[in-house]
Protein backbone atom coordinates (compact mmCIF):
# COMPACT_ATOMS: atom_id res chain seq x y z
CA UNK A 1 0.00 0.00 0.00
CA UNK A 2 2.50 2.48 0.89
CA UNK A 3 4.93 1.66 -2.48
CA UNK A 4 1.23 2.37 -3.86
CA UNK A 5 1.01 5.78 -2.27
CA UNK A 6 4.34 6.88 -3.19
CA UNK A 7 3.82 6.02 -6.60
CA UNK A 8 0.39 8.30 -6.61
CA UNK A 9 2.13 10.91 -5.10
CA UNK A 10 5.19 10.84 -7.61
CA UNK A 11 3.00 11.24 -10.19
CA UNK A 12 1.21 14.16 -8.93
CA UNK A 13 4.30 15.90 -7.93
CA UNK A 14 5.29 15.16 -11.25
CA UNK A 15 2.42 16.44 -12.60
CA UNK A 16 2.37 19.78 -10.69
CA UNK A 17 6.03 20.21 -11.76
CA UNK A 18 4.91 19.83 -15.37
CA UNK A 19 2.00 22.86 -14.96
CA UNK A 20 4.26 24.85 -13.37
CA UNK A 21 6.66 24.18 -16.06
CA UNK A 22 4.70 25.16 -18.20
CA UNK A 23 3.42 28.25 -16.61
CA UNK A 24 6.64 29.82 -16.36
CA UNK A 25 7.33 28.72 -20.20
CA UNK A 26 3.89 31.04 -21.00
CA UNK A 27 5.19 34.29 -18.21
CA UNK A 28 8.57 34.16 -20.19
CA UNK A 29 8.20 36.90 -22.44
CA UNK A 30 10.57 39.65 -22.34
CA UNK A 31 9.41 43.44 -21.81
CA UNK A 32 10.93 46.16 -22.75
CA UNK A 33 9.88 49.76 -21.93
CA UNK A 34 10.89 52.37 -23.96
CA UNK A 35 11.44 54.45 -21.30
CA UNK A 36 14.22 52.68 -19.79
CA UNK A 37 15.84 53.26 -23.61
CA UNK A 38 15.79 56.98 -23.05
CA UNK A 39 12.58 57.79 -24.81
CA UNK A 40 10.90 60.87 -23.36
CA UNK A 41 6.81 60.82 -23.59
CA UNK A 42 6.61 64.90 -23.58
CA UNK A 43 6.34 65.14 -27.50
CA UNK A 44 9.53 67.22 -27.30
CA UNK A 45 12.57 65.75 -26.90
CA UNK A 46 13.42 62.91 -29.73
CA UNK A 47 12.56 59.62 -29.13
CA UNK A 48 13.98 57.91 -32.69
CA UNK A 49 16.90 56.41 -31.37
CA UNK A 50 15.24 55.04 -28.16
CA UNK A 51 13.03 53.19 -30.35
CA UNK A 52 15.39 51.59 -32.62
CA UNK A 53 17.73 50.71 -29.82
CA UNK A 54 14.41 48.95 -28.01
CA UNK A 55 13.89 46.98 -31.70
CA UNK A 56 17.75 46.09 -31.23
CA UNK A 57 17.17 44.63 -28.18
CA UNK A 58 14.09 42.77 -28.72
CA UNK A 59 15.62 41.02 -31.97
CA UNK A 60 18.81 40.04 -30.12
CA UNK A 61 16.34 37.40 -28.04
CA UNK A 62 14.73 34.47 -29.14
CA UNK A 63 12.00 34.83 -26.47
CA UNK A 64 8.51 36.28 -27.05
CA UNK A 65 8.94 40.02 -26.61
CA UNK A 66 6.89 42.66 -26.03
CA UNK A 67 7.76 46.31 -26.07
CA UNK A 68 6.12 48.47 -24.14
CA UNK A 69 5.24 52.33 -24.64
CA UNK A 70 3.57 53.84 -21.79
CA UNK A 71 0.65 57.18 -21.63
CA UNK A 72 2.66 60.33 -23.01
CA UNK A 73 3.42 61.26 -26.57
CA UNK A 74 6.50 60.58 -28.14
CA UNK A 75 8.14 62.50 -30.98
CA UNK A 76 9.62 60.56 -33.77
CA UNK A 77 11.42 63.07 -35.58
CA UNK A 78 12.78 60.86 -38.40
CA UNK A 79 12.05 58.36 -40.69
CA UNK A 80 12.44 54.90 -38.92
CA UNK A 81 13.29 51.31 -40.26
CA UNK A 82 12.72 48.31 -38.28
CA UNK A 83 14.89 45.39 -40.02
CA UNK A 84 13.92 41.62 -39.36
CA UNK A 85 17.72 40.68 -40.84
CA UNK A 86 18.75 40.02 -37.40
CA UNK A 87 16.12 39.39 -35.76
CA UNK A 88 16.17 35.64 -33.62
CA UNK A 89 12.75 36.50 -31.90
CA UNK A 90 9.62 35.42 -34.35
CA UNK A 91 6.82 37.31 -31.92
CA UNK A 92 7.69 40.88 -31.12
CA UNK A 93 4.68 42.87 -30.22
CA UNK A 94 4.42 46.43 -29.32
CA UNK A 95 2.10 47.54 -26.93
CA UNK A 96 1.44 51.28 -26.68
CA UNK A 97 -0.87 53.12 -24.62
CA UNK A 98 0.34 56.16 -25.90
CA UNK A 99 0.65 58.77 -29.21
CA UNK A 100 3.66 58.53 -31.69
CA UNK A 101 3.87 62.41 -33.50
CA UNK A 102 5.77 63.16 -36.62
CA UNK A 103 7.66 66.48 -36.70
CA UNK A 104 5.58 69.59 -37.43
CA UNK A 105 8.05 70.33 -39.92
CA UNK A 106 6.43 68.57 -43.16
CA UNK A 107 9.68 68.60 -44.90
CA UNK A 108 11.19 66.89 -42.09
CA UNK A 109 9.65 63.23 -43.73
CA UNK A 110 8.69 65.06 -46.82
CA UNK A 111 11.15 63.36 -48.65
CA UNK A 112 11.01 60.00 -47.01
CA UNK A 113 8.77 57.16 -48.32
CA UNK A 114 7.87 55.54 -45.12
CA UNK A 115 8.18 57.40 -41.39
CA UNK A 116 7.65 53.92 -39.81
CA UNK A 117 8.57 50.86 -41.61
CA UNK A 118 8.47 47.59 -41.19
CA UNK A 119 11.06 45.12 -43.86
CA UNK A 120 11.63 41.39 -43.75
CA UNK A 121 10.35 40.97 -40.54
CA UNK A 122 8.29 38.02 -38.69
CA UNK A 123 5.80 37.56 -36.06
CA UNK A 124 5.12 41.25 -35.09
CA UNK A 125 2.11 42.92 -33.62
CA UNK A 126 1.49 46.40 -33.23
CA UNK A 127 -1.36 46.67 -30.42
CA UNK A 128 -3.53 49.63 -29.50
CA UNK A 129 -1.91 53.24 -29.78
CA UNK A 130 -1.96 56.18 -32.12
CA UNK A 131 0.29 57.66 -35.00
CA UNK A 132 -0.19 60.99 -35.31
CA UNK A 133 1.97 62.23 -38.78
CA UNK A 134 1.09 66.09 -38.69
CA UNK A 135 0.48 65.64 -42.42
CA UNK A 136 -1.77 68.58 -42.57
CA UNK A 137 0.76 71.39 -42.71
CA UNK A 138 1.70 69.16 -46.56
CA UNK A 139 -1.54 68.98 -47.65
CA UNK A 140 -2.22 72.41 -47.40
CA UNK A 141 1.48 73.23 -49.71
CA UNK A 142 -0.26 70.91 -52.38
CA UNK A 143 -3.43 72.19 -52.49
CA UNK A 144 -2.03 75.66 -52.79
CA UNK A 145 -0.50 74.47 -55.63
CA UNK A 146 3.02 75.52 -54.22
CA UNK A 147 6.19 74.67 -56.18
CA UNK A 148 8.32 73.99 -52.80
CA UNK A 149 6.28 71.13 -52.03
CA UNK A 150 7.73 67.32 -51.16
CA UNK A 151 6.61 65.50 -54.52
CA UNK A 152 5.22 62.97 -52.58
CA UNK A 153 5.12 62.57 -48.74
CA UNK A 154 5.74 59.59 -46.10
CA UNK A 155 3.43 56.39 -45.41
CA UNK A 156 2.73 56.37 -41.88
CA UNK A 157 3.29 52.95 -41.19
CA UNK A 158 4.55 50.27 -43.65
CA UNK A 159 5.04 46.63 -43.55
CA UNK A 160 7.44 45.13 -46.50
CA UNK A 161 8.68 41.35 -47.12
CA UNK A 162 6.97 40.28 -44.06
CA UNK A 163 4.86 37.80 -42.38
CA UNK A 164 2.55 36.74 -39.81
CA UNK A 165 1.89 40.65 -38.56
CA UNK A 166 -1.29 41.45 -36.11
CA UNK A 167 -2.18 45.32 -36.14
CA UNK A 168 -5.22 45.49 -33.82
CA UNK A 169 -6.37 48.67 -32.49
CA UNK A 170 -4.18 50.95 -33.79
CA UNK A 171 -5.25 54.83 -34.74
CA UNK A 172 -3.70 56.46 -37.45
CA UNK A 173 -4.01 60.21 -37.65
CA UNK A 174 -3.23 62.68 -40.73
CA UNK A 175 -0.56 61.02 -42.72
CA UNK A 176 1.18 62.75 -45.25
CA UNK A 177 0.43 60.27 -47.74
CA UNK A 178 -0.65 56.66 -47.06
CA UNK A 179 -1.86 55.74 -43.57
CA UNK A 180 -1.04 51.74 -43.84
CA UNK A 181 0.76 49.80 -46.43
CA UNK A 182 1.15 46.42 -46.91
CA UNK A 183 3.62 45.80 -49.58
CA UNK A 184 5.37 41.69 -50.46
CA UNK A 185 3.61 40.04 -47.15
CA UNK A 186 1.51 37.01 -46.41
CA UNK A 187 -0.68 36.37 -43.48
CA UNK A 188 -1.49 39.75 -42.06
CA UNK A 189 -4.55 40.74 -39.54
CA UNK A 190 -5.73 43.80 -39.32
CA UNK A 191 -8.58 44.93 -36.55
CA UNK A 192 -10.30 47.24 -35.21
CA UNK A 193 -8.10 50.14 -37.04
CA UNK A 194 -9.43 53.64 -36.97
CA UNK A 195 -7.95 56.01 -39.69
CA UNK A 196 -8.69 59.62 -39.46
CA UNK A 197 -7.29 62.47 -42.52
CA UNK A 198 -9.62 65.34 -44.05
CA UNK A 199 -11.78 65.08 -46.96
CA UNK A 200 -9.73 66.99 -49.39
CA UNK A 201 -6.61 65.82 -48.11
CA UNK A 202 -4.39 64.27 -51.19
CA UNK A 203 -2.96 60.50 -51.62
CA UNK A 204 -3.93 59.63 -48.20
CA UNK A 205 -5.20 55.64 -48.71
CA UNK A 206 -6.19 54.59 -46.16
CA UNK A 207 -5.16 50.60 -46.31
CA UNK A 208 -3.04 49.74 -49.04
CA UNK A 209 -1.92 46.62 -50.06
CA UNK A 210 -0.36 44.65 -52.72
CA UNK A 211 1.89 41.75 -53.77
CA UNK A 212 0.87 40.39 -50.86
CA UNK A 213 -1.18 36.97 -49.73
CA UNK A 214 -3.72 36.13 -47.40
CA UNK A 215 -4.51 39.52 -45.64
CA UNK A 216 -7.88 40.05 -43.36
CA UNK A 217 -9.02 43.69 -42.64
CA UNK A 218 -12.09 43.97 -40.10
CA UNK A 219 -14.23 46.14 -37.80
CA UNK A 220 -12.22 49.26 -39.52
CA UNK A 221 -13.60 52.59 -39.88
CA UNK A 222 -11.78 55.33 -42.05
CA UNK A 223 -12.20 58.43 -42.86
CA UNK A 224 -9.56 60.33 -45.20
CA UNK A 225 -9.11 61.79 -48.63
CA UNK A 226 -8.72 58.86 -51.05
CA UNK A 227 -9.29 54.85 -51.47
CA UNK A 228 -10.48 53.90 -47.78
CA UNK A 229 -9.01 50.46 -49.26
CA UNK A 230 -6.46 50.58 -52.15
CA UNK A 231 -5.59 47.06 -53.64
CA UNK A 232 -2.82 47.14 -55.75
CA UNK A 233 -1.25 44.06 -58.49
CA UNK A 234 -0.21 40.75 -56.84
CA UNK A 235 -2.49 40.56 -54.45
CA UNK A 236 -4.49 37.47 -53.63
CA UNK A 237 -6.82 35.90 -50.83
CA UNK A 238 -7.88 39.45 -49.22
CA UNK A 239 -10.83 39.73 -46.73
CA UNK A 240 -12.36 43.04 -45.67
CA UNK A 241 -14.99 42.48 -43.37
CA UNK A 242 -17.04 44.85 -41.37
CA UNK A 243 -15.51 48.49 -42.46
CA UNK A 244 -17.11 51.75 -42.66
CA UNK A 245 -15.93 54.33 -45.19
CA UNK A 246 -16.33 57.91 -45.62
CA UNK A 247 -15.38 60.82 -46.23
CA UNK A 248 -13.26 59.05 -49.21
CA UNK A 249 -12.94 57.41 -52.92
CA UNK A 250 -14.52 53.86 -51.73
CA UNK A 251 -12.78 50.93 -52.28
CA UNK A 252 -10.79 50.42 -55.14
CA UNK A 253 -9.02 47.05 -56.90
CA UNK A 254 -6.43 49.43 -58.90
CA UNK A 255 -5.38 51.49 -60.32
CA UNK A 256 -4.05 48.50 -62.71
CA UNK A 257 -2.02 48.83 -65.91
CA UNK A 258 0.47 51.19 -64.86
CA UNK A 259 2.65 48.57 -66.06
CA UNK A 260 2.34 45.82 -68.97
CA UNK A 261 4.14 42.80 -66.95
CA UNK A 262 1.81 43.19 -63.96
CA UNK A 263 0.42 40.56 -61.43
CA UNK A 264 -3.25 40.09 -61.26
CA UNK A 265 -5.45 40.55 -58.24
CA UNK A 266 -7.66 37.13 -57.24
CA UNK A 267 -10.02 36.03 -54.62
CA UNK A 268 -10.91 39.61 -52.94
CA UNK A 269 -14.23 39.58 -50.73
CA UNK A 270 -15.96 42.48 -49.55
CA UNK A 271 -18.66 42.02 -46.80
CA UNK A 272 -20.46 44.42 -44.49
CA UNK A 273 -19.43 47.22 -45.58
CA UNK A 274 -20.88 51.25 -44.95
CA UNK A 275 -20.32 54.11 -47.29
CA UNK A 276 -21.10 57.57 -46.25
CA UNK A 277 -20.88 60.09 -48.64
CA UNK A 278 -17.49 58.95 -50.74
CA UNK A 279 -16.82 59.42 -54.06
CA UNK A 280 -16.98 56.03 -55.01
CA UNK A 281 -18.63 52.91 -53.44
CA UNK A 282 -17.24 49.44 -54.66
CA UNK A 283 -14.64 50.32 -57.81
CA UNK A 284 -12.33 48.44 -59.94
CA UNK A 285 -10.35 50.83 -62.14
CA UNK A 286 -7.63 50.15 -64.65
CA UNK A 287 -5.36 52.58 -67.22
CA UNK A 288 -6.45 52.19 -70.62
CA UNK A 289 -3.08 50.75 -71.99
CA UNK A 290 -1.38 47.54 -72.86
CA UNK A 291 -1.33 44.74 -69.47
CA UNK A 292 -1.03 41.27 -68.74
CA UNK A 293 -3.03 42.02 -65.41
CA UNK A 294 -5.89 40.61 -64.49
CA UNK A 295 -8.88 40.61 -61.85
CA UNK A 296 -10.92 37.46 -61.26
CA UNK A 297 -12.79 36.09 -58.17
CA UNK A 298 -14.24 38.70 -56.56
CA UNK A 299 -17.17 39.21 -54.23
CA UNK A 300 -19.12 42.24 -53.25
CA UNK A 301 -21.46 41.16 -50.18
CA UNK A 302 -24.24 43.39 -48.13
CA UNK A 303 -22.83 46.64 -48.43
CA UNK A 304 -24.87 50.12 -47.78
CA UNK A 305 -24.55 52.92 -49.62
CA UNK A 306 -25.43 56.12 -47.87
CA UNK A 307 -24.99 59.37 -51.17
CA UNK A 308 -22.04 57.61 -52.47
CA UNK A 309 -21.33 59.58 -56.05
CA UNK A 310 -20.73 56.38 -58.00
CA UNK A 311 -21.86 53.18 -55.62
CA UNK A 312 -21.05 50.36 -58.22
CA UNK A 313 -17.86 51.08 -60.86
CA UNK A 314 -15.59 49.64 -63.20
CA UNK A 315 -13.78 51.98 -65.11
CA UNK A 316 -10.92 50.50 -67.66
CA UNK A 317 -10.29 54.11 -69.10
CA UNK A 318 -9.26 55.32 -65.86
CA UNK A 319 -7.09 58.79 -66.08
CA UNK A 320 -7.63 61.16 -63.00
CA UNK A 321 -8.04 65.11 -64.17
CA UNK A 322 -7.81 64.08 -67.88
CA UNK A 323 -4.31 64.56 -67.84
CA UNK A 324 -1.78 62.98 -69.91
CA UNK A 325 -4.16 60.18 -70.95
CA UNK A 326 -2.58 57.28 -72.86
CA UNK A 327 -5.89 56.83 -75.00
CA UNK A 328 -5.43 53.32 -76.04
CA UNK A 329 -6.64 50.21 -74.46
CA UNK A 330 -6.90 48.22 -71.50
CA UNK A 331 -5.46 44.88 -71.39
CA UNK A 332 -6.60 44.12 -68.07
CA UNK A 333 -9.42 41.05 -68.24
CA UNK A 334 -11.86 41.55 -65.59
CA UNK A 335 -14.15 38.37 -64.77
CA UNK A 336 -16.08 36.38 -62.31
CA UNK A 337 -17.52 39.51 -60.36
CA UNK A 338 -19.95 39.24 -57.89
CA UNK A 339 -22.27 41.94 -56.11
CA UNK A 340 -25.10 40.58 -53.81
CA UNK A 341 -27.23 42.31 -51.52
CA UNK A 342 -26.07 45.65 -52.68
CA UNK A 343 -28.71 48.67 -51.28
CA UNK A 344 -28.88 52.64 -50.03
CA UNK A 345 -28.68 55.81 -52.12
CA UNK A 346 -26.68 57.29 -54.98
CA UNK A 347 -25.80 60.98 -55.23
CA UNK A 348 -26.30 60.63 -59.06
CA UNK A 349 -28.03 59.23 -61.35
CA UNK A 350 -25.83 56.67 -62.78
CA UNK A 351 -25.72 54.24 -59.95
CA UNK A 352 -24.09 51.21 -61.99
CA UNK A 353 -21.27 52.31 -64.33
CA UNK A 354 -19.13 48.99 -65.97
CA UNK A 355 -17.05 51.20 -68.61
CA UNK A 356 -14.61 48.14 -69.60
CA UNK A 357 -12.58 47.14 -72.48
CA UNK A 358 -13.18 46.84 -76.02
CA UNK A 359 -10.53 44.25 -76.53
CA UNK A 360 -11.14 42.58 -73.27
CA UNK A 361 -14.73 42.80 -72.33
CA UNK A 362 -15.43 42.29 -68.60
CA UNK A 363 -16.96 38.98 -68.23
CA UNK A 364 -18.91 36.50 -65.34
CA UNK A 365 -20.53 39.78 -63.57
CA UNK A 366 -23.30 38.97 -61.59
CA UNK A 367 -25.65 41.53 -60.27
CA UNK A 368 -27.95 39.66 -57.23
CA UNK A 369 -30.67 42.18 -55.52
CA UNK A 370 -29.09 45.18 -55.68
CA UNK A 371 -31.71 48.72 -54.84
CA UNK A 372 -29.87 51.67 -55.35
CA UNK A 373 -31.89 55.01 -55.56
CA UNK A 374 -31.84 58.57 -56.44
CA UNK A 375 -33.13 61.33 -54.78
CA UNK A 376 -35.68 63.32 -56.99
CA UNK A 377 -33.72 61.69 -60.27
CA UNK A 378 -34.42 57.96 -61.88
CA UNK A 379 -31.26 55.86 -61.30
CA UNK A 380 -29.51 54.48 -64.34
CA UNK A 381 -27.15 51.97 -65.36
CA UNK A 382 -24.49 52.54 -67.71
CA UNK A 383 -22.59 49.20 -69.96
CA UNK A 384 -19.51 49.48 -71.97
CA UNK A 385 -18.23 45.84 -73.39
CA UNK A 386 -20.09 44.29 -70.02
CA UNK A 387 -21.16 40.36 -69.94
CA UNK A 388 -23.13 38.75 -67.00
CA UNK A 389 -26.19 38.22 -65.94
CA UNK A 390 -28.69 39.16 -62.94
CA UNK A 391 -30.86 37.53 -60.62
CA UNK A 392 -33.76 38.57 -58.12
CA UNK A 393 -34.38 42.43 -58.36
CA UNK A 394 -32.22 44.47 -59.93
CA UNK A 395 -32.68 48.32 -59.63
CA UNK A 396 -31.66 50.23 -61.47
CA UNK A 397 -32.45 48.03 -64.44
CA UNK A 398 -29.38 46.32 -65.31
CA UNK A 399 -27.62 47.27 -68.69
CA UNK A 400 -25.67 43.47 -68.81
Amino acid sequence: MAEVTRSCFSRVALLILYILHQSCVVESTLIFNVLSFGAKPNGVIDSTQAFLDVWTAACASSDSTTIRVPKGRYLLRNAMVFKGDNCKSTDITFRIDGTLIASSDYRVLGQANNWLSFEGVTGVSIIGGALDAKGTSLWACKLAGSTNCPNGGATSLSFTNSRNININGLMSLNSQMFHIVINGCQDVRIKGVKVNAAGNSPNTDGIHVQLSRNVAIFNTSIKTGDDCVSIGPGTKDLWIEQITCGPGHGISIGSLAKDLEEEGVQNVTVKNAIFKGTQNGLRIKSWARPSNGFVQGVQFLDVVMLNVQNPIVIDQNYCPHNINCPAQVSGVRVRDVVYRNIQGTSATAIAIKFDCSATNPCSGIRLENVSLTCRNQEVQSHCANANGKIVGTVQPNSCL
